[in-house]
């Protein structure tokens, strides 16, 4: 006859069994959501670049899915847990970048993007006001250098731009 202990372990092993294979169901189907794994960039190649010269980008998301209508999701992986206040405004524009690469590239616009950090992931939609900001972003960073910063030599000797800066502390001694 077995002993009590022992059909307790059992009891124990079957329903931790039960638990993970539950847990890796709800995580395939929540994967799922987000549409199909098609790719990630482990750098072995598998992943190119996606380049846009009219916008002068060049960048290559952590991951990509491929949703039920065949559009493409860039997937952004963040290995810290996910901001209080939500994802931070960095993060977004990395993705929404992504998914302007994606929309030149493939010549379909990505619904969404998705960010997922060590605890939590966002959905972050790819509509009018997400493709707004990014152009007046875009605009700023391609407009000429307009002379605003205050070049000092603490700051500048540190700064890794200062090869190709129109604002070095040594030019603006010379002035």
């Amino acid at each position: 006859m077995t002993s009590i202990p022992a059909v307790l372990v059992l009891v124990l092993a079957g329903a931790a069994l039960v638990a993970l294979g539950a847990r890796a169901l709800f995580a395939r189907q929540r994967e799922s959501r987000w549409g199909r794994f098609v790719a990630a960039d482990l750098d072995d190649g598998s992943l190119r670049p996606l380049v846009s010269e009219r916008y002068r980008l060049v960048g290559r998301p952590d991951a990509l899915r491929r949703t039920g209508d065949g559009r493409l999701v860039p997937v952004e992986l963040k290995h810290r847990p996910a901001p209080d206040r939500g994802p931070f405004r960095s993060h977004r524009v990395q993705l929404w970048a992504y998914c302007l690469l994606l929309e030149e590239t493939e010549g379909r616009s990505p619904p969404f993007g998705i960010l997922r950090y060590r605890d939590r992931e966002y959905r972050i939609p790819w509509d009018e006001a997400a493709r707004t900001e990014l152009g007046r972003l875009l605009a700023a960073v391609n407009a000429p250098y307009d002379g605003r910063a205050t070049p000092s030599a603490a700051r500048c000797t540190a700064c890794r731009w200062r090869s190709g800066c129109d604002a070095r502390a040594e030019d603006a001694a010379r002035r």
